[in-house]
């Protein structure tokens, strides 16, 4: 695919973390696999809309506010968001996967939204000209190559005293089902590309002044945390 010209100031640096094989690697082919699942994704939207949904409310969004969003995907969050904010908002969003882009940019050309903006960008890398009140990541810090620095990118983002809130994937965390966790690491693995060798909540512990687990289901592997960035 041909790059957008909207890209072309964000584009992801070739040599962001240069002789770093494995982070490229695993970059790549996060590319790849979800570059095949966005004729999809859209298809399940509709499974996970309760807890997005929660997620967002969390933020306290207020109109005006300018929110980040990080691994948009196709751009399921983006309605929901951008009622929040209204006309006089603004919504950044980010993704690696052109395809997801793509799909992200025709839901925004569809509903004529002149506030919200899709930039095609590695997370851990992206830089932005203006700090946001908020940001939300759906299902998405878990396939990213290294966790703590896509968390530190949101964090040195932020103004003061912002909300970041993360719906992610776990193992089963606790009791007899843990041992299918190679199972569902397998097939975590090849659906999304999970990163299993860093972990979500401890990455935003480190990163955050504060973070509370504030909802789980199914058997705690799908779960939302709330970070706090602090004065």
């Amino acid at each position: 695919m041909a790059t957008d010209n909207r890209d072309r100031e964000h584009a992801p640096a070739s040599d962001a973390l240069e002789g770093d094989s494995q982070y490229a690697a695993h970059l790549e082919r996060s590319r790849t696999v979800w570059d095949r699942w966005s004729d999809y994704y859209t298809m399940s939207e509709t499974d996970l809309e309760p807890m997005r949904e929660a997620a967002i409310d969390r933020l306290e969004l207020q109109p005006g506010d300018r929110v980040l969003e990080i691994g948009c995907g196709p751009g399921v969050n983006f309605e929901r968001v951008r009622g929040e904010i209204g006309e006089h908002g603004e919504l950044v969003a980010v993704d690696y996967s052109p395809d997801m882009v793509a799909k992200a940019r025709e839901r925004i050309d569809n509903h004529g939204w002149e506030n919200v903006e899709v930039r095609r960008a590695d997370a851990t890398t992206a830089e932005f000209d203006e700090p946001f009140d908020a940001a939300i990541a759906t299902l998405s810090l878990s396939v990213m190559p290294d966790i703590r620095r896509a968390a530190e990118t949101v964090s040195q983002s932020l103004v003061p005293d912002a909300t970041f809130v993360v719906v992610d994937v776990r193992p089963i965390p606790d009791g007899p089902a843990r041992v299918l966790n190679p199972l569902l690491w397998r097939f975590l693995r090849w659906y999304a590309n999970w990163n299993p060798d860093d972990d979500v909540v401890a990455a935003l512990e480190t990163v955050f002044d504060t973070h509370e687990l504030v909802d789980t289901s199914l058997a705690g592997t799908l779960y939302t945390v709330v970070c706090e960035k602090g004065r």
